[in-house]
């Protein structure tokens, strides 16, 4: 890949770590927020569900408005909305106030999702799309690594207020580095002059298609797992397997590793097999773990538990590349609305996630376990049986 593209990965990836970022990095911060803020659990938690909401409705619009006037400027919108939002809820004194400016915050920041993939759209073809695409993997999965770590001593160290404040700093730095170095990639002879009627067509347009509908559920429904296991697993490990901090921090630390190696590897097959074929054996391989997940879950073994999840969450470092470039493949004109979809599934997903654990009582082992098992079963499904 030429060097300008490694380059214009990084700074892509940056943008669409804005997301893990957001989520992981004030995880070790719940408690410390409750006392500080004088909140129930319960209220804390909504802080997270309230930011996977906003990143799920909020692409949608940042997708139509990419393809109508380019790539750069709804960036600027967006990103600087993220850096006001933090700074909003590094301030809050409530955790009412908080939900909604965490809300705000998703609203903002998940324009770099939307237009990362765009970007990738336009300046590649479909292997080199995997390729660039698992160079993102590879920027955006240090952030599950290393977030929670850094905040954890950011909350030590200064607080729990200093990791809002230092992520408003990390959405300033990435917005001087759009301004400075992300060229335009959508020219005005290529983008859309929709209506709003002429927009929902457009998403309709989008959803009939087989292919992109087959692809996009095949790495969207998947992500309940792994929403499943970011909700879940604090519980299930620490509390009922009585795993130290320490030790769990390591646990998700090397499940994030497994997701990025396999994205690299990924992106190295690509070169030689279909990325339609390696999708198809790589949910094969998830869904297996996923059933196993569960199996392991109801055993009450511990090894058999984060070696399944091991397994199931680095397949989503091949499943998520593949699936999304297979998806934006034929999505040219329409690339940031199809972006938008795409997104919007992945973290509705997540939402959906929330409501199910909170109707079955919280996390549990058994529920996280199941979850990882249809959520594979869901994936595989949906991509052989829309695909055509």
């Amino acid at each position: 890949m030429p060097e300008r593209y490694r380059l214009l990965a990084i700074l892509l990836g940056a943008l669409t770590a804005l997301g893990p970022l957001g989520v992981d990095m004030y995880l070790p911060a719940f408690p410390a927020m409750g006392e500080a803020l004088g909140a129930s659990p319960a209220q804390i938690q909504r802080t997270l569900a309230s930011f996977l909401l906003g990143m799920a409705v909020g692409q949608v619009a940042y997708g139509a408005l990419s393809d109508r006037i380019g790539r750069r400027r709804p960036l600027f919108v967006g990103m600087g909305v993220f850096v006001l939002a933090s700074v909003g809820c590094a301030v809050a004194a409530s955790a009412e106030a908080l939900i909604w400016l965490r809300l705000l915050q998703a609203l903002g920041g998940c324009v770099g999702v939307v237009v990362a993939r765009a970007v990738v759209r336009d300046l590649t073809d479909e292997r080199g799309a995997v390729r660039m695409m698992a160079m993102l993997m590879l920027v955006m999965g240090a952030a599950p690594i290393l977030a929670p770590m850094f905040g954890g001593w950011l909350m030590a160290a200064f607080g729990w207020r200093a990791i809002f404040w230092t992520l408003a700093l990390y959405g300033t730095l990435a917005l001087l580095a759009v301004a400075i170095f992300l060229p335009e990639s959508l020219p005005p002879e290529k983008r859309r002059r929709d209506g709003p009627g002429q927009v929902v067509m457009v998403y309709l347009t989008i959803l009939r298609d087989r292919r992109f509908l087959s692809c996009a559920l095949a790495g969207a429904l998947p992500m309940i797992g792994l929403f499943a296991y970011l909700f879940g697993s604090p519980y299930v490990l620490m509390e009922v397997h009585g795993l130290s901090p320490t030790t769990y921090g390591l646990a998700f630390g090397s499940n994030a590793f497994g997701l990025i190696l396999m994205s690299q590897v990924t992106a190295r097959l690509v070169r030689r097999h279909s990325p339609a074929a390696m999708l198809d054996r790589a949910l094969w391989v998830q869904a297996g773990a996923g059933v196993l997940a569960f199996l392991a879950a109801l055993s009450g073994q511990l090894v058999p538990l984060l070696v399944t999840f091991f397994l199931y969450l680095s397949c989503m470092g091949m499943v998520l590349p593949l699936a999304g470039a297979l998806a934006m493949g034929p999505m040219g004109r329409v690339a940031g609305s199809a972006s938008a979809l795409i997104g919007s599934l992945q973290f509705g997903s997540g939402a959906m996630v929330g409501l199910v654990l909170g109707a079955l009582g919280g996390a549990s082992a058994g529920a996280m376990g199941g979850l990882l098992a249809v959520a594979g079963l869901a994936g595989l499904a949906a991509h052989r049986g829309l695909r055509g």
